[in-house]
């Protein structure tokens, strides 16, 4: 498996992520079930089915987290010096040509994305056109809803 860039904030997230479902989900799970086994049959049980079913998703997400972390590259944005260009982990304020809106991305990792937050990830078509690019570029890009031009108003590296 390739190693994965991620930002030291993204791998942050996640890493209490994994120390919540360990300390918090897991036991409260685990006494869930302890308390639905008390119950009697568990054939026709639905709290017993319904807590093992949780504790299969939680240690999945367990799972799948630790394996990110550990194929993850985390990358110290702070210490980058790009001259200036888009790359991984930059903060990237765009005017949309279309509607004069302004609005801001930092390209994240795959794992750490998250549209609602503007991170978006680093494999995306909208991170893969401004990669490259500097402050004051406008350029075009293939959007769900169709092509979308934007300029590059300014391009940040804070982490």
């Amino acid at each position: 498996m390739k190693r994965s860039p991620m930002t030291t904030k993204g791998a942050e997230r996640l890493r209490a992520e994994v120390e919540r479902l360990k300390s918090v989900e897991r036991p409260r799970i685990i006494a869930a079930i302890a308390e639905a086994r008390a119950h009697g049959d568990l054939k026709e049980n639905a709290e017993y089915h319904a807590a093992r079913e949780q504790q299969g998703f939680v240690e999945g997400r367990i799972q799948e987290l630790e394996a990110a972390l550990s194929y993850a590259e985390v990358i110290d944005i702070s210490r980058l010096n790009p001259n200036g260009k888009v790359v991984f982990g930059a903060t990237v304020e765009l005017l949309d040509e279309s509607n004069n809106g302004e609005v801001s991305y930092q390209i994240v990792g795959d794992l750490e994305a998250d549209i609602k937050q503007r991170l978006i990830a680093v494999n995306s078509p909208l991170a893969r056109a401004l990669i490259g690019k500097s402050e004051g570029d406008s350029f075009e890009f293939q959007a769900p809803n169709g092509v979308k031009s934007y300029e590059i108003l300014s391009v940040r590296y804070s982490s």
